[in-house]
């Protein structure tokens, strides 16, 4: 027999990047009064990450809870870029319903796609959320029709096709049935999931709960979240973890912990439907089942779609290696990559015929992109090479990955735009045109003629456009192409940079450094006008003479130094280039520093191809 918890409802937000989740949860919390009235809060409150407050999305998924009235809502805050898929698939399977936040000026993109089919997939009961109704583009009326075309295509059964649609403006805390007619607050909204979303419903029988996420403190240690489908659970009991192979093994709970807005809250007991944080589990991984010792029935794992994007982590073996860093030997490395597992279920990690190196797969450049720059940020120096898509074969075929891309950009960037896609091989699906000057391109175009494309994207738009692309699957290779990077400008001898030598390397091509730096042989400091590679010499000085000029006191005027971001390095890169990652440097070097070596090796490739 089995009965129904009116008191609960659990539900996941869910959008693409930018469209507005956390900044609605933000509202959600302040008017349920969870916060005292004269408590500073700031915005963004579920973003506590640090990286994630200074990129401006959410990178991990996370859980908070409200009251409204008698009921409880606990409220999964997930990811929006593709690349944290692995947040998405993982935390779903704790909610009975969803909010599928679309923004009313760009309407549904690639990540909304994603999202939803994997909501579908698991269920759901979904309410259509049309934010950003006061956007000077925004168009609600297509937005909805674009929403509506989206479900007719993934929904897997008619009952997904019924959703409420509500408008809000998250940034103000307002909600109405109509994008002219908003109330005051968000009680509408409140009402809606209270109304739409299912309850739990109660399994009779012993202890279930599947670990759908793990978090860590430094009172209670680590910690398994996750929602309990069947029985109920109270510290000091016993239970039985149900790992992917070998025995059930028995672990005692030491506390059972809810989710009370932002806080943690202990109590007694917990049942069907809550969802929890069980602590004094400290083996327990993502995707076990925890059970009742005497009842141990195992839960489907959770399944995470394959990598699609590859690249070598290796110790540090610059001139400048152990200079920086609190982290860099190969045991230190391996440790920590391997540890990352524990939380980052997209991620594969494994070991290659190189003890120092490690080869580490990701859903994307950004994906690995975050990885190195948290590593960096706790203190590790190690070394990375560019990133390639993941190729595979399938019945005796070459396939490799490929992905749907939206673009948004305006109409006189249109023709830019599809030349530089369609020489990575990119097909054009979809093209549509709006009144006010904006297209959007829709193509299928492999992983890999993706990697390095943002900054030329950046670039052909002068920064105005957007784009979000998602992995639909494996597809037969489309052949090679070869996208044409300019030449590196290598230093040539190890010193200090001076403006004499960078002002003379500037008359080849842009510099990434400034006067004053250290530099060695084979570090790029720049790169040239033309293709080909240069080595330069930043470290000259200008000669002194007894000869005086009229123009000798005149000083020298450098551009300004062109400084990359950890994307756009890892964009750069050549396959015979590696970037240098320490606390305080990201360096961008050639794999075989000095003109020998760099000989030798093409010699070698040579000798391997023939």
């Amino acid at each position: 027999m089995t009965e129904i918890r009116h008191d609960i409802r659990n539900v996941a937000i869910i959008a693409h990047v930018d469209h507005g989740k956390t900044t609605l949860v933000d509202a959600l919390l302040k008017q349920s009064h969870t916060f005292r009235e004269n408590q500073e809060v700031g915005t963004l409150i579920m973003d506590s990450n640090d990286l994630e407050r200074e990129k401006g999305i959410t990178i991990l998924a996370k859980n908070t809870s409200i009251r409204h009235g008698d009921v409880t809502i606990n409220i999964i805050d997930t990811p929006g870029h593709a690349d944290f898929g692995g947040e998405v698939e993982r935390v779903l399977n704790m909610a009975d319903g969803c909010l599928l936040l679309v923004d009313a000026a760009e309407g549904p993109m690639a990540q909304t796609r994603f999202v939803l089919r994997k909501a579908f997939e698991v269920g759901l009961r979904t309410i259509i959320v049309i934010n950003k109704v006061d956007r000077a583009n925004a168009d609600p009326a297509q937005t909805l029709e674009r929403v509506h075309d989206l479900f007719l295509e993934l929904a897997e059964d008619a009952d997904q096709l019924e959703a409420p649609v509500l408008y809000t403006i998250a940034k103000e805390g307002r909600a109405g049935l109509a994008p002219g007619a908003l109330g005051p607050d968000l009680e509408l909204l409140f009402q809606t999931i209270i109304d739409h979303v299912p309850a739990p419903v109660v399994e009779q029988g012993g202890f279930q709960m599947l670990v759908a996420n793990r978090a860590y403190d430094d009172y209670t240690g680590t910690m398994a979240i996750g929602r309990i489908s069947r029985g109920s659970i109270a510290a000091g009991n016993t239970v039985a973890v149900l790992a992917g192979e070998g025995e059930p093994r028995r672990v005692k709970v030491v506390q059972v912990l809810v989710y009370r807005g932002l806080d943690r809250v202990s109590v007694p007991i917990a049942s069907a439907g809550d969802i929890v944080l069980l602590t004094g589990l400290e083996d327990v991984a993502i995707g076990d089942t925890l059970a009742d010792p005497e009842a141990p029935d195992a839960l489907p794992r959770i399944e995470i779609e394959e990598p699609t994007v590859r690249m070598t982590f290796g110790v540090n073996t610059s001139p400048f290696a152990g200079r920086e860093g609190r982290f860099s030997t190969t045991r230190q490395l391996r440790a920590r990559l391997y540890k990352e597992l524990d939380t980052n279920l997209g991620l594969h990690v494994s070991d290659t015929d190189v003890a120092e190196r490690f080869l580490v797969s990701g859903r994307g450049e950004l994906h690995l992109a975050v990885l190195i720059e948290t590593m960096r940020r706790e203190g590790y120096e190690f070394e990375v090479s560019r990133p390639e898509a993941i190729i595979k074969v399938i019945g005796g075929q070459r396939m490799e990955p490929v992905e749907r891309l939206t673009v948004d950009v305006r109409e006189e960037n249109v023709g830019g735009v599809t030349e530089a896609l369609g020489k990575r091989r990119g097909e054009m699906i979809e093209i549509t045109y709006d009144k006010k000057g904006g297209v959007r391109l829709e193509y299928l175009i492999p992983t890999r003629g993706l990697i390095g494309f943002r900054n030329t994207f950046l670039t052909l738009t002068a920064g105005n456009g957007l784009m979000g692309s998602i992995g639909i699957g494996y597809r037969p290779w489309v052949g090679e192409f070869r996208e044409q990077r300019n030449g590196a400008l290598t230093a040539s001898s190890p010193g200090t940079s001076l403006t004499h030598g960078l002002a003379a390397a500037q008359e080849r091509g842009t510099t990434f450094i400034e006067p004053g730096e250290e530099v060695y042989e084979g570090m790029v400091v720049g790169v040239q006008k033309r293709p080909g590679d240069i080595r330069v010499n930043v470290c000259r000085e200008k000669k002194q003479s007894n000869v005086r000029s009229s123009t000798s006191d005149i000083s020298v005027r450098l551009t300004p130094a062109s400084r990359l971001s950890l994307e756009q390095s890892l964009d750069f890169l050549a396959d015979d280039e590696l970037l240098e990652v320490t606390p305080k440097h990201l360096r961008l070097r050639k794999r075989h520093l000095t003109e020998v070596d760099q000989s030798r090796a093409r010699r070698v490739a040579e000798a391997a191809r023939g």
